[in-house]
């Protein structure tokens, strides 16, 4: 099994990608992202499969995608922000680097926009994060090492403290 040297968890607009790729790069190892995966598993981007298929079949996907990520990646991986509400996917992190990058409403509306294509925030966004959120920290900060607030700071600031809370030394 080769796991991940960091699994980053939070909600839309949280900065995994970004962060993500930023530390990949620090680390001089690969960045993968369970969202692309699921894209690439079911052949259609995300809003896609939530209209064709519902929300049930893209879970399934997506355990599947963290599934395969966590036991053969040894880079740096974000997970969709949905991904810790399933059981196996918390299972399957319980032993794995996560670091939880927490973001103020503000701050996730601004960077992911509220035209921007996500399923769960089409209508009312604002409103709906709220909610996703008051489902999910508790399950983010269940399966985190470490939590880093990204509110005021850059995503190169973000992936320092990152850095700093895992004790990963950069080549």
């Amino acid at each position: 099994m080769t796991a991940p040297v960091v699994v980053l968890v939070g909600p839309p607009g949280a900065g995994k990608s970004t962060v993500g790729r930023l530390l990949a790069e620090r680390l001089d190892v690969t960045f993968r992202d369970t969202d692309q995966d699921v894209e690439q598993l079911a052949g259609k981007p995300i809003p896609e499969i939530f209209i064709d298929e519902g929300e049930p079949h893209f879970r399934a996907l997506e355990v599947r995608a963290v599934e395969a990520a966590t036991t053969g990646h040894p880079g740096v991986l974000a997970l969709g922000g949905g991904a810790v509400m399933a059981e196996r996917t918390r299972e399957l992190l319980r032993d794995l680097p996560v670091v939880y990058l927490e973001v103020a409403l503000g701050d996730a509306v601004k960077r992911v926009g509220l035209d921007a294509p996500r399923p769960l925030l089409a209508v009312n966004p604002r409103a709906a994060w709220r909610e996703l959120m008051e489902a999910r920290r508790p399950l983010y900060l269940e399966v985190a090492t470490a939590v880093v607030d990204t509110e005021g700071r850059s995503p190169e600031q973000v992936a320092d403290a990152v850095l700093e809370a895992l004790e990963l030394k950069t080549p």
